[in-house]
């Protein structure tokens, strides 16, 4: 089987792999599950699990794979990785902010970021804000990150209107 995609994302949950993944495949389009393994009994001394239960679930959103494992209450999702999302228009950021905010941690809502049920992070990122953020006008690409600063979930026409100033 040729490789697909090189390089995709592990996210290792305590036990809500499946749930986790069937959640984010339903709210991105061209999405799936792929493929569930479970648990044997070969490694139960190392890794304690019953058998029959889920080990990861192969998935894609919007055709990127990624991996879920059930790997225990080890490590816990932190903002030091976040999953982008870049959105054409407020539509879809208004679409994807509250898709994935419901049952999140509301004072992990910051500037495009947002914290989902599962603990992941994400960014829902206008697709024109780096432009803006990076225009060599000083003036503009202030006033755009002061507008930035002010927003949970980030508004394009607010943050278009800073940036013509």
């Amino acid at each position: 089987m040729p490789i697909r995609q090189r390089i995709a994302p592990c996210l290792w949950f305590d036990d809500q792999a499946e749930e986790a993944a069937g959640f984010y495949t339903a709210i991105f389009r061209n999405s799936k599950v792929v493929r569930i393994a479970r648990y044997g009994e070969a490694g139960h001394e190392v890794h304690g699990r019953t058998a029959g239960t889920v080990m990861t679930v192969a998935f894609e959103l919007d055709g990127q794979a990624f991996t879920a494992l059930n790997g225990g209450p080890i490590f816990k999702f932190n903002e030091a990785i976040s999953l982008q999302i870049n959105c054409e228009t407020q539509a879809e950021v208004d679409y994807y902010w509250t898709k994935l905010s419901a049952g999140g941690d509301a004072k992990a809502q910051q500037c495009g970021w947002l914290r989902d049920k599962f603990g992941v992070s994400w960014q829902v990122v206008p697709a024109a804000l780096p432009e803006m953020m990076t225009d060599p006008d000083a003036r503009k690409s202030g006033r755009v990150m002061n507008a930035l600063l002010q927003m949970k979930k980030l508004d394009i026409d607010a943050l278009k209107r800073a940036y013509i100033g």
